[in-house]
């Protein structure tokens, strides 16, 4: 929420928001001689370090005892070893980075609200574990992390470090969809769920009010998708290749570039009204490979993937 309200007040100061000594004066850990990416097209979300604060030790409920989610809730799905778990996007609004340990493996779970981008990374960089915070910046209006190990900068949309000692590195994503609540507990009966982190918090609500139907993202001034391809539509993004949501809901299952995308349901757009459970219907989205296990992937928004893919596959038809 205060991300969403720097942006208003600063959505026309532009220029002014572009990474110079004082962004730089809050980062004395960070080696700025080493990037990937021209600092100019980073600029300041609002929020300062950490003004957005990540979670650090989740704490889960089993399904049964989860009382306050709506069934069209989404959640982010993890299925990794052990019981299955799910990460409600109620919560992302507010904290957009969850650091937890899963079957004895450290992830990142992130989401970031401007991209629509819902990724699990495998927390280790050259075997070690890390975690990892929330900037307050933005490249291509894609939230940027940090590690707390190196304070190395780190791209959400595309798991790779773009300044610092890591940057260059890159964050092995997991296997995870966004799908709603009800359709998580009805298959995972004995799964647990992310609890409320703060007591008494207005989570649940949507800062964001209308964005996925807006006609531009906040603070993004790149190239928008070909082909007359709307900018906030969602794609569906593996690898390089991305298949917009409205051919794979209208066609219901495609099979191209060895992997089987299926419509599986829906769940409420976090990004429309106030209200996350009232939202418009989405269409759940099941990635798998010819042996039918799960293949990582990402939902974004078209920008998005034309931001960090320029040149990748437009699967259109």
């Amino acid at each position: 929420m205060a991300r969403f309200l720097c942006i208003l007040a600063c959505a026309l100061m532009l220029p002014a928001f572009a990474l110079g000594k004082s962004l730089k004066s809050g980062w004395p850990d960070t080696d700025f001689s080493k990037t990937t990416v021209d600092l100019n097209s980073i600029r300041s979300g609002g929020p300062g370090k950490d003004g957005i604060p990540a979670i650090d030790d989740p704490q889960f409920i089993k399904v049964a005892d989860e009382t306050r989610l709506a069934d069209r809730e989404p959640v982010i799905a993890l299925e990794i070893g052990g019981p299955p778990r799910a990460y409600p996007i109620r919560y992302f609004m507010v904290h957009e980075i969850v650091n937890d340990v899963v079957n004895g493996t450290p992830v990142a779970v992130t989401f970031c609200p401007l991209c629509n981008s819902a990724m699990v990374f495998d927390a280790r960089v050259g075997g070690k574990p890390h975690t990892f915070g929330v900037s307050g910046n933005l490249r291509n209006s894609d939230m940027v992390m940090y590690d707390r190990q190196t304070e190395s900068w780190w791209q959400q949309a595309v798991g790779e470090g773009i300044v610092g000692q890591h940057a260059g590195a890159e964050l092995k994503q997991l296997p995870s969809w966004m799908e709603s609540w009800a359709d998580f507990k009805s298959r995972n009966p004995d799964g647990i769920v992310l609890n409320a982190p703060r007591r008494n918090f207005n989570y649940g609500y949507n800062p964001y009010v209308n964005y996925d139907s807006s006609a531009r993202p906040f603070l993004y001034s790149g190239e928008l998708p070909p082909n007359g391809i709307d900018p906030m539509e969602r794609v569906v993004r593996v690898g390089d290749s991305a298949w917009p949501m409205t051919r794979i809901a209208a066609q219901r299952s495609i099979t191209e570039a060895g992997v089987t995308l299926t419509h599986e349901g829906q769940q409420a757009s976090a990004l429309d009204t106030g209200n996350i459970a009232k939202g418009k219907p989405v269409s759940t989205i099941r990635v798998r490979d010819a042996q039918g296990r799960d293949v990582p992937h990402d939902v974004m928004f078209a920008f998005a993937f034309q931001a960090f893919f320029p040149d990748g596959n437009w699967r259109t038809n």
